[in-house]
């Protein structure tokens, strides 16, 4: 009797679990590898896995056996299968669950396209923007050797940003991730370079039609396209011996992931570069504080081009100057007067929807902050108090200034439709309205996006979600911004940071010889001199100094645990981590409402160790994460 060896392998499957050890059917030994596509029964049904390692020991007992392999070599390079046990580990999260919300679904399930490519881009073309062969030389010479490094550019406009694209992928770079936050800004893109590279470039984001992708991930297998455009999920194409990664507008909160495994795409794009040896190009006209404090401290090398010549940055201050309406003060009214005269295009920006609740001094422009966070508390009307989002601070609202003790105080913010009324009312001229209440499909924002760039109306209004989606190619001779404040008191100990990058992402979409015009109560902020000078490096080296007092990242990692129900989880949750005895800052429970409105608890933990808090968060998933109807949700690096 001949007796054969058995072969078992791990099959990672896209669902909530870890890998699961199947015996290999004697006819495939010779043919299995880890990434292949397979089919094996799980839970009495046929499902598509990921061999993610063959020649394991056998679990003992009985063994089921995968029953098919599909195609002939494997779908995910070893690199890629190593890139997704990391995440699992980094962000404390099953595989399968880290499978499922990465890799295309149609790498398992092929969809025929139906429909021939649309060009989803429909407005003017970018441009070309003089890089300077000078800082682009260093990218060069990295990709020419073949080894990991990640560099910083500091661009002087998102205009540049593209352009660095074309120079860096013609003719040196082949196998190249392009990653941007925004679907528009993506096709933008992808409609600028496919005029020269053709058939070598292909685009993935989510408003890609499934059919369309199947494509798109065949040719990347053949190897017909070797450049990859996209959003957060043209990271993970299956492309082999990456060379250059770039990432674009790095800063941008998109790319962290709100649902799910919570992972970040800048920093899960500079771990594959690692794996893969590839040269990391991150790019953004105001880079993160941690990615700037990762160039100052020589782990990232920073590339810092010339400046290129900016608009008039002017400070409005509404303390005490003259209005024209509720919102609008004089100065803008007379600005944005003189560029409709000339037949220009203006934009009006409002940094939020609705009404912030925010308890502001008119007198002397205190907001109540938390004394153990140092950040803005929250108005809670409905309960009458002051509230600490990081904490759980609580105090009563206070019904004068707790600095000047004036009674003069006020909420902050102010509704778009508002804000619409008012300037069509000033000008006697009928405007465009840009928020989430005017899109609810990617078509409407397809035809706004359309609307802009033509001549349907010379006034735009809209929130922060227009200026991330409109890319360089659209100037306007102005932009006034009505309420930075709401951005710059928010409860978040990053609110300076992402309010200089809207702002700068503001600057970046006037005209040179335009304006943008900023109303505060708050001139006196350290960061409208940094931005009106130009001087990022100077703000990022005070926001350094803020966050190392106080012990924040840089200088410290945070951890947030949510979860629904009442705050009994949370004190059991608290017993948890302090009985472990790491040494790890536990703030909250504190009570918020997440994306669907619906009430969670949140406690944030904060060490200076990493694998402190990853110890805490695998002790808190092991006793509760399993429980119906629990759902606790672990979120490594919050931003």
């Amino acid at each position: 009797m001949i007796e054969f060896s058995m072969l078992y392998c791990d099959i990672l499957f896209p669902v909530n679990l870890g890998p699961l050890t199947y015996r290999c059917p004697e006819e495939l030994k010779d043919k299995v590898e880890p990434g292949m596509v397979v089919s094996a029964p799980l839970k009495n049904k046929l499902t598509k896995g990921i061999i993610v390692s063959k020649n394991v020991p056998s679990p003992g007992g009985h063994v089921k056996e995968f029953l098919q392999i599909h195609g002939d070599s494997p779908v995910l390079s070893r690199n890629m299968v190593k890139l997704l046990r990391w995440m699992s580990d980094y962000y404390v999260a099953p595989e399968g669950l880290v499978l499922k919300q990465t890799i295309p679904k149609e790498i398992f399930l092929k969809v025929k396209a139906r429909k021939p490519e649309k060009n989803r881009h429909s407005g003017t073309p970018v441009g070309s923007v003089d890089i300077g062969q000078e800082y682009i030389a260093p990218l060069r010479e990295s990709l020419s050797k073949n080894v990991y490094r990640t560099f910083l550019v500091h661009s002087p406009s998102l205009g540049y940003e593209y352009s660095l694209v074309s120079e860096m992928i013609n003719p040196d770079a082949k196998n190249v991730l392009v990653i941007l936050p925004e679907v528009s800004q993506a096709d933008i893109l992808y409609s600028e370079i496919k005029g020269t590279f053709r058939e070598r470039v292909c685009v993935l984001h989510g408003a890609v039609s499934r059919g369309r992708r199947s494509e798109y991930l065949e040719g990347i297998a053949s190897g017909r396209h070797d450049i990859v455009v996209g959003t957060g999920l043209a990271l993970f194409a299956p492309l082999r011996n990456v060379s250059l990664i770039m990432v674009l507008r790095e800063d941008s909160v998109s790319y962290k992931r709100e649902e799910g495994v919570r992972y970040h795409i800048r920093d899960v794009a500079v771990m594959r570069g690692f794996m893969e040896r590839s040269t990391v190009v991150l790019s953004s006209t105001a880079p993160s504080v941690d990615s700037y404090f990762n160039a100052l401290s020589g782990k990232y090398i920073l590339i810092k081009p010339d400046r290129s010549k900016r608009p008039d940055i002017r400070i409005v201050d509404t303390r005490y100057g003259t209005k024209a309406s509720a919102h609008i003060s004089k100065t803008v009214h007379e600005v944005s007067r003189r560029r409709l005269r000339e037949g220009k295009k203006i934009m009006f920006v409002i940094n939020r929807r609705g009404y912030s609740t925010l308890l502001l001094c008119r007198e002397c422009g205190h907001t109540e902050d938390c004394g153990v966070c140092n950040i803005p508390l929250v108005m809670h009307k409905n309960e009458g108090v002051l509230k600490c989002h990081y904490c759980g601070a609580v105090r009563s609202i206070p019904d004068r200034c707790g600095r000047c003790r004036s009674v003069n105080l006020e909420l902050l913010g102010s509704g778009t439709q508002r804000i619409q009324e008012e300037i069509e009312g000033l000008f006697g001229i009928k405007t465009l309205r840009f928020d989430s209440d005017n899109v609810r499909r990617s078509a409407d924002m397809d035809e706004l996006v359309r609307n802009i760039s033509g001549s349907s109306s010379r006034v735009i209004i809209g929130t922060k979600m227009m200026t991330k989606r409109l890319g360089p190619e659209e100037k306007f001779s102005m932009a006034a911004v009505l309420n930075i404040d709401t951005s710059l008191n928010f409860p978040d100990f990053r609110a300076s940071e992402k309010a200089y990058g809207e702002l700068s992402s503001i600057v970046g979409l006037i005209d040179p010889e335009g304006d943008v015009l900023i109303q505060t109560r708050f001139p006196q902020n350290p960061l409208f001199r940094y931005l009106r000078n130009d001087e990022y490096i100077s703000f990022i080296r005070e926001e350094l100094s803020i966050r190392k007092a106080v012990l924040y990242p840089p200088y410290a990692k945070l951890l947030t645990i949510r979860f629904p129900g009442d705050s009994g989880l949370g004190d059991a949750i608290i017993r948890i981590v302090r009985g472990l005895n790491l040494g790890v800052q536990i703030l909250g429970p504190t009570k918020i409402k997440n994306r669907k409105g619906v009430d969670e608890f949140s406690i944030l933990l904060k060490s200076t160790d990493r694998r402190s808090l990853k110890t805490a968060a695998k002790e808190v998933l092991s006793r509760y994460g399993s429980r119906k109807g629990q759902n606790i949700i672990v979120d490594i690096d919050p931003v």
